[in-house]
């Protein structure tokens, strides 16, 4: 079978179900929340996801990792009922058994997360790590898609002083006039990335710092227990959440295994695109007194900041919730906003044109690496958060 024929055939795997609107158990802490607040299913798939994305148009855009199988899709577009391959076959036909024979350069290897910005671009992290282990020589990079002509514009590759051996760069976002993206990395060593979009230059910031690193007093837990491989060890995911405030200027990040939300003003981490040496502002001793300890969210995966409000959305894998947070409020805590049983282990957000929150379920706790036994083929799902009237239609 020829490598695009591997790609039709996974991709007549990718049907996408529209079931009727759930109930959401919302409540707030202090006060129950608007009773209808509620989710959506939008899509069910075969294979684990993780990045979800809405492009300004409404287009939704997920991703499949490489964790415990070897995905057949990597990026793809919601679109009548199916996730195509997106932007092409060609740069998805990427597998662990032909690794050696195709160009880890201009094909997805183990793609991450998913984000489209302002400039109607589509950004693609590809970690190139399958199964989180080793990183294939020359696969990271940041890939980014035209979202009207549907082609790649800008490959920005990553050396290996950038994103090391034991890396796994995770989610990105991009500041509002295009030009700059900041990035996770949860891997051994936890850092920030930060990205000038136009010369493709990258730096490496933050590595091993207290904000970027897991915090050992805490424990991640599912289903009420602590959640640990077969051989004892527990999540260890450093730098994973970020988000970055409408206007650009604050970046926060926070470990899936913390429990501190932190953030840092972004002209701390610009402006050094065209220097000879890294400026003074750039030492990690430099950027490490202007952190913030902005609150304690507790073990947290996505983070988002909403372009209507402000408020930060927050997903909490332990409780099966999605909550808020009011980044004005003095000391103010979180907020539950929907909880419910079957968001196992929601992942990451988006918004929508019209406000709508889309949250992915990856099922952390229910794959191979933590339940042995389990299916490599993990279902999974992308939910909606509406809080519209009861009735209404879900996404298509």
């Amino acid at each position: 079978m020829t490598q695009h024929a591997g790609a039709r055939l996974g991709l007549a795997l990718f049907l996408m179900a529209g079931v009727a609107p759930v109930t959401a158990l919302a409540q707030q802490q202090g006060g129950p929340a608007p009773a209808s607040a509620r989710l959506d299913k939008v899509a069910s798939f075969p294979h684990q996801v993780t990045g979800v994305t809405v492009a300004r148009d409404g287009r939704i855009f997920v991703n499949f990792p490489r964790w415990s199988e070897d995905a057949p899709v990597s990026v793809a577009e919601l679109k009548d009922g199916q996730a195509v391959p997106y932007p092409d076959a060609g740069w998805n036909s990427w597998r662990n058994a032909t690794k050696d024979e195709v160009d880890v350069k201009t094909h997805f290897v183990c793609v991450q997360s998913v984000v489209a910005d302002a400039q109607d671009r589509l950004w693609v992290v590809d970690a190139a790590a399958p199964a989180m282990a080793a990183v294939v020589k020359d696969g990271p990079k940041l890939v980014g898609i035209d979202l009207k002509t549907n082609r790649v514009v800008k490959t920005i590759p990553f050396d290996a002083s950038t994103v090391l051996q034991a890396s796994y760069i995770n989610d990105v976002r991009i500041s509002p006039d295009g030009k700059t993206a900041y990035l996770t990395d949860s891997g051994a060593e936890g850092a920030l990335i930060v990205v000038d979009i136009d010369s493709g230059a990258a730096r490496r910031v933050l590595a091993g710092h207290p904000s970027t690193m897991p915090d050992r007093s805490v424990t991640v837990t599912a289903d009420g227990r602590p959640l640990r491989r077969p051989d004892g060890r527990g999540v260890e995911f450093s730098a994973d959440g970020i988000a970055l405030s409408p206007d650009g200027r604050t970046l926060y990040w926070q470990a899936i295994k913390g429990k501190t939300l932190y953030s840092l003003p972004t002209d701390a981490l610009t402006g050094w695109a065209t220097a000879s040496v890294v400026p003074e502002m750039l030492t990690d001793r430099t950027l490490g007194a202007k952190i913030v300890a902005v609150g304690e969210n507790g073990p947290a995966d996505g983070l988002l900041i909403t372009r209507k409000d402000g408020r930060m959305i927050v997903t909490s894998p332990q409780d099966n919730a999605v909550k808020v947070r009011d980044l004005a409020g003095n000391g103010a805590g979180l907020t539950t906003l929907v909880q419910d049983p079957q968001l196992r282990w929601p992942d990451t957000l988006s918004e929508g044109p019209d406000g709508t929150i889309y949250v992915t379920t990856s099922h952390i706790q229910d794959s191979a690496d933590y339940k042995p036994g389990a299916p490599t083929s993990l279902p999974t799902e992308l939910w909606a958060i509406r809080t519209g009237p009861a009735g209404a239609a879900p996404a298509k």
